[in-house]
């Protein structure tokens, strides 16, 4: 008996000694299709949370880590919302099985890239952690400061996604630039960012006095909706302003940048409009989701003009002529 044990243990090394060597030891086509599949996973998330809420779903599973005290999936006689809040559940499984691909991706080759291994990790984490909250929003009856802080920390999920993707492209390893470009854009790709984490916030916390809780019997946060709509909405004017900025600066610098800050223009432009549409039409849960969503991407447009400030060389004026 403690020779077959020592055979079975040493056919397991040898098996996981092949396996560790057959991970990758440098950036592959499946690294980068792992990182893209992660990122758009977080934001999906971020939509299949909110459908949760907006159909009133958020305790179609009435309990966690089960979805009923007897079944680990929904059951037919809770209905749609059973199906709904639990494939929520689901996606977030598919997202932890993405986070460890990507860090078995990158785990052979940390020492030369420890900024991509420490970044997939924090992922990963970070989704063991939404798993656990998501479990606290349920036990506490959809609490809305536990669902914003759920919220929250998705929406940063979403942002180090984007830096793992920009750092593994080309200029991931370039060294920061320097010159009155830089002093010029930097501060202000910073006020962006800044900007446009106050009105996530304030975005969530408005949702959190809002009608959509999730459930009938579910609490609201007792602040006043309509003055958050209005406190959410100006900082979001001033950070489309300052985005302006940001696009008239880098086309006339022709810094690489220019392309990020359009980008990032255009969804600011966008999710002003379904703002401006759901306020006026009464909320309704198509457009609100659709706000949620677009402002996950918002999230990922920012992280990534922030990057491509910070590190790309502005082109010489006058270079391709």
């Amino acid at each position: 008996m403690r020779g077959s044990a020592t055979a079975t243990g040493t056919g397991v090394r040898a098996r996981a000694h092949r396996l560790w060597h057959r991970l990758p030891t440098g950036p592959t086509r499946m690294l980068r299709g792992f990182s893209w599949a992660s990122l758009v996973a977080n934001i999906l998330i971020i939509g299949t949370g909110g459908a949760v809420r907006l159909t009133g779903s958020g305790l179609g599973c009435p309990t966690w880590p089960l979805c009923t005290p007897e079944s680990l999936v929904s059951t037919p006689e809770m209905g749609i919302h059973g199906v709904i809040e639990f494939a929520n559940r689901t996606l977030t499984g598919v997202l932890g099985i993405i986070a460890v691909a990507v860090v078995l991706a990158v785990i052979r080759w940390r020492r030369d890239r420890p900024d991509l291994f420490d970044l997939g990790v924090v992922v990963a984490g970070g989704i063991l952690l939404q798993a656990l909250i998501g479990g606290i929003t349920v036990l506490t009856g959809l609490n809305p400061f536990v669902v914003g802080v759920h919220h929250v920390i998705s929406t940063l999920l979403v942002c180090v996604c984007t830096v793992f993707l920009f750092r593994l492209g080309p200029s991931g390893g370039a060294s920061p630039p320097g010159g009155r470009a830089s002093r010029l854009l930097r501060p202000l790709a910073v006020a962006i960012a800044a900007l446009a984490g106050i009105t996530t916030v304030l975005g969530v916390l408005t949702t959190g006095a809002g009608p959509h809780s999730g459930d009938a019997a579910a609490g609201r946060s007792g602040f006043d909706a309509t003055v958050l709509q209005h406190l959410h909405a100006t900082p979001s004017y001033l950070l489309l302003g300052l985005t302006v900025l940001l696009v008239a600066v880098t086309v006339m610098l022709r810094h690489p940048a220019r392309r990020a800050a359009v980008t990032l223009l255009s969804i600011e432009a966008g999710q002003i409009a379904v703002g401006l549409f759901q306020a006026r039409n009464g909320l309704p849960p198509l457009a609100v989701g659709v706000h949620m969503v677009l402002a996950a991407v918002l999230a990922a447009s920012v992280t990534w003009m922030l990057c491509t400030v910070w590190v790309a060389r502005p082109a010489r004026v006058g270079a391709g002529r």
